[in-house]
């Protein structure tokens, strides 16, 4: 079952592109968004992914939690919407 992951405290310029292939190393990447804020396409610093299995979206929880991405500790939890669909 696909499980979709948040990643919180992103660059502003960071794309889609970056975040799929920073993830794409644990699994497969069903889709990559940053969210931007409403009238710009200037990223609001958290992004979406969603990974094909529960099992990689965890490893990749477990190992990007706490690292370090175009120079920014990030945070990268389960979506909490995964739950209330």
């Amino acid at each position: 079952m696909p499980q979709r992951i948040y990643i919180g405290n992103l660059t502003r310029n960071i794309a889609n592109q970056t975040i799929a292939e920073k993830f794409s190393k644990y699994g497969i990447v069903y889709s990559a968004k940053v969210v931007t804020e409403v009238g710009t396409d200037s990223s609001s610093a958290f992004a979406f992914v969603e990974m094909a299995s529960s099992e990689e979206a965890q490893l990749a929880i477990k190992d990007l939690n706490g690292s370090v991405m175009d120079g920014r500790l990030i945070h990268v939890k389960e979506d909490i919407k995964t739950y209330l669909h």
